[in-house]
């Protein structure tokens, strides 16, 4: 258990001990985004957003000048660079974990490159989809594990701290101009499978992140509430919370019912509301993550 200092946990202990527990993990997973890269999108010349493709493209660029600028030793300056502009917003935990995924992502895919076989040579269907899924899997196995690899996400904050635009929107208009900026050097049909690749790599990340943690947070309105809880409580096994509500129309006070369950349960509890009343409300929506009793612990 962690120690206490009055009733505030030491919350940076805990944080240090898990990140160094998860190294291995955050290692293996910038190894395989790495893979991905060097078998996939650097052979192919698929530059798939980011400071990746920006790498990708400077590579070709410096390789018909006559001399090798490593795709992984750009994405470590790059990164390190952009770093030093965002640092004091994340403090030191942050400058650590982002420096530690973005230099062993650059890393491996250096090593790798000399050594790995390109794959889909000639065809970029090929390359996009399995680069995207590869590369995917990787970075998902880094960010489930509260490290990043820089990239985009820097950039995005940078330019949100000086225009207030969204870091989303700002990641996204990013990673589709370095798609963009790739036509002229590669084809446009390179840029167009880099953008599929990017796509493709984006869904693939939140499955991995995401997992077997999606779950499912159900409200129900119900005069016959009582009997609604019981049953899920002691039929699923699930537990329930009664949240104050008032009907604006009607006037009456109705607690509204909070269950956090499995997709596999839903059809289980529309049976049990059904059963105790047909005209209850329920409305059902996704949540990624769920911690504390009966799920996973707060700190995994």
């Amino acid at each position: 258990m962690p120690k206490r200092a009055g009733n505030v946990i030491d919350l940076d202990r805990v944080i240090r001990s898990k990140f160094v527990r998860d190294l291995p993990l955050v290692a293996l997973g910038c190894a395989v985004a790495a893979l991905g890269v060097d078998m996939f999108m650097v052979p192919n010349g698929l530059a798939a957003g980011g400071v990746t493709g920006l790498a990708t493209i400077i590579a070709e660029l410096t390789r018909r000048a006559g001399f090798e600028f490593p795709v992984g030793l750009q994405t470590i300056i790059m990164n390190a660079v952009l770093l030093l502009f965002v640092v004091r917003t994340g403090g030191a935990r942050y400058a650590i974990q982002t420096i530690t995924g973005f230099v062993l992502f650059g890393f491996f895919t250096d090593l790798f490159a000399p050594f790995v076989v390109p794959l889909g040579d000639g065809d970029l269907m090929l390359a996009a989809l399995w680069g995207g899924i590869v590369s995917g899997v990787g970075y998902g196995l880094v960010f489930r594990c509260g490290v990043n690899t820089g990239g985009s996400d820097t950039i995005a904050q940078i330019i949100s701290r000086k225009t207030s635009l969204p870091v989303g929107s700002t990641v996204m208009a990013i990673d589709v101009a370095v798609c963009a900026a790739s036509a002229p050097v590669f084809s446009v049909e390179n840029a167009l499978y880099a953008a599929l690749s990017m796509v493709l790599m984006g869904y693939v990340i939140d499955r991995v992140v995401d997992g077997s943690d999606r779950r499912r947070a159900a409200y129900v309105i119900s005069e016959y509430h009582g009997d609604i809880a019981d049953d899920v409580m002691y039929e699923m096994g699930r537990g329930v919370t009664e949240i104050a509500a008032r009907g604006v129309w009607s006037g009456k006070n109705r607690p509204m019912l909070m269950i956090i369950l499995d997709r596999r349960e839903v059809s289980l509890l529309k049976t049990i509301v059904a059963e105790h009343d047909p005209e209850a409300i329920v409305f059902i929506s996704d949540i990624t993550e769920a911690f504390g009793e009966g799920f996973k612990e707060l700190g995994e």
